[in-house]
């Protein structure tokens, strides 16, 4: 029987999906589920890996009977993720030692020193593309074998394994493959950008077993086959989720940019073959790979709270019950009423690079109601993006001229309006919001030959709608000012308060 459909798990911060899509890259089925958060103490994010495996179990045997499909239907699976949370497991029994770290997670950030006491931090940023930060999955995993010696000894004797969760998933569905792509070991500040291989001086500074870590991989090609939850599908793809969805987007040549609304928020444009390194607080990244090609390289803005900040709003504040009511609140006033949110929760990533920053609310007056506070939060994201744009215009040399998007926040129309004004670019959404899974989706599918090259992926990509500037730049320029002057308060006040002052 001929394959009728790729596939692809979509494992998020908050869900884990299955989705399948047809020859036109259109989605035929989707599976979701979300899984628990834990905050165990201020500034810690965890999952529990394990539960996410259970979801996964049932999730791709649903996607694949609401379309009556077999598994010899399926002409590849490719997996995305999110890409820094940190896993650690038993090599025999294949359960977690400890929870998985979430990228958010901030515990690490006041010892980042210690981590790498023996190492120069420009040097470190030389050869990853990386600035010294908790975010990454390398000080995570140098936490949890600190935090119990018993776990290091284990780890030294080899009885431990680390992985991202696309390693992770991985491992579980095949029954053992211990791999990972050039895109997740990226993010772990122990792999050399131009080697794409393990760093033997930077495991040695971060005290991390070699024999733990997985192989590197490119991103397309064979991964195994599929034991578990169904035996006999492809896995062709590894790809984290925002160079997922470079590939979504098909921002295939250098200088194509995009911009993924989601938890966070993670602007990345392709540089080609050119490995570019920041000079404006971005990260070098990998882009997705494909064996026997030349490595393809990216720059990005990483945004640690965009749709994070609303589901506060929901489940901290209780001033909306459904994340789409933020709009609607918005809407009831104005403008922000003189009030900025800047949601330092987990300190603040690109181009600050600031562990310490702690959120902020300023401009507080008897007038503020909790529309011009809901407004306030929507425009969080945008300036944040702002200052992100900023800094890949100055790094690329040649400035945005349009912002494609995608991601659960773009539905947020108020938002896409507001980036559109803070930009003074046209922001364009595409049919296809979902660009992360579609992006494994294809790289799945070009692995499996399902597709025969990328060119023809471009003519699946058709806009559904587009936003254009409606602010003055005298306003912009006054709430630049004002939005820059809050992040400056949320820096300066999480070092007054920060630990060991």
């Amino acid at each position: 029987m001929r394959p009728t459909y790729v596939a692809a798990i979509d494992q998020g911060t908050t869900s884990t999906r299955c989705l399948l899509f047809d020859r036109e890259g259109r989605m035929v089925s989707v599976a979701q589920q979300l899984h628990r958060q834990h905050y165990p103490q201020p500034g810690w994010v965890e999952h529990d890996a394990e539960e996410i495996w259970q979801l996964v179990c049932r999730l791709v045997p649903q996607a694949l009977a609401d379309v009556d499909a077999a598994p010899d239907q399926i002409a590849g699976l490719g997996i995305t993720n999110q890409r820094e949370t940190t896993v650690v497991w038993d090599r025999v029994t294949g359960l977690p030692v400890a929870p998985a770290i979430g990228w958010q997670d901030t515990r690490t950030s006041a010892c980042l020193s210690e981590l790498t006491s023996d190492f120069d931090p420009a040097e470190l940023t030389r050869r990853t593309g990386l600035p010294l930060a908790g975010y990454f999955s390398g000080p995570k995993l140098r936490w949890i074998l600190d935090s119990d010696p018993a776990l290091r000894h284990r780890a030294e004797r080899g009885e431990l394994l680390f992985g991202t969760m696309d390693t992770w998933l991985v491992w579980k569905l095949t029954g053992g493959l211990h791999v990972t792509d050039v895109t997740n070991a990226s993010r772990t500040l122990l792999m050399d950008l131009e080697t794409l291989r393990w760093d033997d001086e930077l495991l040695a500074c971060m005290h991390i077993p070699r024999e733990m870590l997985p192989e590197i991989r490119p991103s397309m090609g064979s991964f195994g086959t599929t034991r578990h939850p169904i035996d006999g599908i492809p896995v062709c793809a590894l790809v984290g989720d925002q160079q997922a969805s470079l590939l979504g987007q098909t921002a295939f040549e250098p200088g194509q940019a995009k911009c993924t609304f989601g938890t966070g928020s993670f602007l990345l444009m392709n540089t080609g073959t050119e490995l570019v390194r920041s000079r404006s607080g971005l990260i070098t990244t990998v882009a997705p790979s494909v064996e026997g090609e030349e490595t393809v390289y990216a720059l990005e803005g990483s945004v640690a709270v965009a749709g994070a900040l609303v589901e506060w709003c929901r489940n901290s504040l209780g001033l909306i019950r459904h994340p789409a009511e933020i709009e609607t609140l918005a809407l009831s006033v104005e403008d922000n009423g003189g009030c900025y949110v800047v949601p330092a929760f987990a300190g603040l990533y690109a181009p600050y690079w600031e562990p310490a920053a702690q959120g902020v609310i300023v401009g507080l007056t008897s007038y503020v109601t909790k529309g011009h506070l809901a407004r306030a939060v929507l425009e969080a994201t945008a300036w944040q993006t702002k200052d992100v744009v900023d800094a890949m215009n100055a790094d690329a040399g040649v400035p945005v001229s349009f912002l494609a998007v995608d991601g659960g926040m773009t539905s947020n129309n108020l938002l896409m309006q507001a980036v559109a004004d803070v930009l003074d670019v046209p922001v364009q959404r595409p049919m296809m919001a979902e660009s992360v899974a579609l992006g494994a989706a294809y790289a799945a599918g070009l692995s499996a030959g399902y597709w025969p090259d990328r060119s023809l992926l471009r003519s699946h990509w058709h806009r559904a709608a587009e936003w254009r500037s409606s602010m003055t730049a005298e306003h912009r320029r006054e709430q630049l000012s004002q939005w820059r002057e809050a992040v400056e308060l949320s820096i300066e006040w999480g070092r007054r308060t920060s630990p060991g002052r």
